[in-house]
């Protein structure tokens, strides 16, 4: 396993997981071993881990001084991995006590900071710490579980400085099964009690230096919080995430102080958006869309919408293409890529993600351009409110006849999926079945239209697209023979189209 020498020539130990871009990773406890971050929910599929053993935990040795256990104390030790890994920035991850650490280092080193990450942070740093009032009335949103009446009172004790007559370890998880109870279990070999009870030992923390040195950092910070954590609950994870200049807060929805085993999923999307440098985020109606954006911009924008089980990086070359002139847009919507899966899903709640994330960007009157589930979502959007539409293109979109014949019940495929399989069953229900009103408002698209066919070997009726076609007043018809995938098949012509129609590079 790695090792480095720190400052008092303490020899430290790291693990490496996964691969990618390294994302340094400071485990909490206080002064617990980091194996029980495991591979944080998956997170290893976007980037590698640095998980650290601090000084005196898991297979880290301990150091000759006790007192080199405080926090501010071993700020030094992350400053010397980074030396010993030969970066020049590191994106710096901290959980729980571990967060007061990777504030401290902030602060002390901002200019070796790219980002950071606090997950579920008690910010004793920030003088901030969560009370006991805080963490009880978070305790109590889980009144209706079975275990709750002896946990809760267990925790009520502890936090009163009494004994408490037993474990409250499953008011720390969002769902209290089989993963949350040995994740509990292994806790007890892997912390280091002695070293704990120094972690926040006074001298420690200096909350108004680190506040003003915090709020001047010059780097994005995400502060994740758990709906029913106590420690922070998310009121005081606002808090916290507001000393920050670029400080962004995620409440993620049934989790508790470790997200990661509550929703991997949920967890994994939302840190990889945050740390991917050409994604954003934006909220809208309470789901978090994610969204890459390249071109200048000051330039004319375009919005570009995946189909079903696509995501924004489906558009990897036309939207390189097109930001020559472009103010490139392309979306993930609920329930693909990087976005929320919240597991309601519907061409109207398409639509209406369309609507909302143009509206909350400030893009009323882009261009448009979808692809199959996300034209059906575009048509729908024109129908309603043709004013935030300027031009419209449909790539091999449904034109809402019923199926014939109907699709039957789809099966899962094996192993990990980049959308919310329920996405399949909901779409296709509204396939066989569309709202007739769908097809007849094609007449209500009053903004100039690109209707795109695939050809023969698209599964989508041509002539039924070409009828579609002729319903919207002055629409264009144009087919370029690559099947479904038009514009990933045949990018040239689909760009040339583009172009014709106003949208494209010079």
């Amino acid at each position: 396993m790695p090792m480095f020498t720190t400052y008092d020539g303490t020899r430290l130990t790291y693990h490496l997981r996964g691969e990618g871009e390294p994302l340094l990773c400071i485990p909490g406890g206080a002064m617990r071993a980091s194996e029980y971050l495991g591979d944080l929910g998956g997170l290893t599929v976007h980037r590698q881990l640095v998980l650290l053993d601090l000084r005196g935990t898991g297979d880290s040795a301990a150091p000759d001084d006790p007192a080199s256990y405080r926090c501010d104390r071993q700020v030094a030790d992350v400053e010397a991995l980074r030396q010993h890994l030969g970066l020049d920035r590191i994106d710096l991850l901290g959980h729980s006590a571990g967060g007061n650490l990777a504030m401290l280092y902030a602060a002390a080193h901002p200019e070796r900071i790219g980002s950071l990450v606090l997950i579920t942070p008690s910010p004793w740093a920030l003088g901030m710490p969560p009370t006991p009032e805080e963490r009880l009335a978070a305790a109590r949103l889980r009144k209706d579980e079975p275990w709750f009446e002896e946990a809760y009172a267990a925790y009520a004790a502890a936090l009163a400085g009494r004994e408490p007559q037993t474990d409250f370890d499953a008011l720390l998880y969002g769902r209290w099964d089989a993963a949350a109870r040995a994740h509990a279990a292994a806790g007890e070999r892997q912390y280091n009690d002695e070293a704990a009870a120094v972690y926040g030992s006074d001298g420690a923390f200096e909350p108004v230096a680190t506040r003003a040195a915090l709020a001047r950092l010059d780097a994005p910070v995400l502060l994740l919080a758990g709906e029913v954590d106590g420690g922070p609950c998310p009121d005081l994870a606002a808090r916290a995430a507001a000393c920050f200049a670029d400080g962004d807060l995620q409440v993620q929805p049934g989790a508790g102080h470790f997200p990661w085993l509550d929703d991997a999923g949920a967890f994994v999307r939302t840190v990889a958006a945050f740390l991917e440098p050409d994604v954003r985020t934006v909220t809208v109606g309470g789901v978090r869309l994610a969204y890459r954006v390249r071109g200048a911009e000051s330039a004319p924008p375009v919005v570009l919408v995946h189909g079903r089980g696509g995501d924004s990086r489906d558009w990897a070359q036309i939207a390189e293409r097109l930001a020559a002139t472009r103010r490139v847009y392309a979306v993930d919507l609920r329930g693909h890529g990087l976005s929320d899966w919240p597991g309601g899903y519907s061409f109207e709640a398409f639509r209406d993600d369309l609507r909302g994330f143009i509206i909350e960007l400030g893009l009323s009157g882009t261009d448009v351009v979808g692809h199959s589930m996300g034209g059906a979502a575009a048509a729908l959007l024109a129908e309603d409110e043709p004013g935030l539409i300027g031009r419209l293109v449909l790539e091999e979109t449904p034109p809402f006849f019923p199926l014939d014949p109907p699709r039957g019940p789809a099966e899962r495929p094996e192993g990990r999926l980049g959308f919310d399989w329920p996405v399949v069953p909901s779409t296709d229900a509204q396939l066989n079945d569309p709202d007739p009103a769908w097809r007849g408002r094609f007449a209500a698209i009053a903004v100039p239209t690109l209707v795109v066919a695939g050809g023969p070997a698209s599964q989508i009726d041509q002539k039924k697209l070409a009828w579609m076609a002729s319903r919207i007043p002055g629409a264009r018809l144009v087919t370029i023979e690559a099947g479904h995938l038009v514009h990933t098949e045949r990018p040239d012509e689909f760009l040339a189209a583009l172009g014709e129609f106003g949208i494209g590079v010079l």
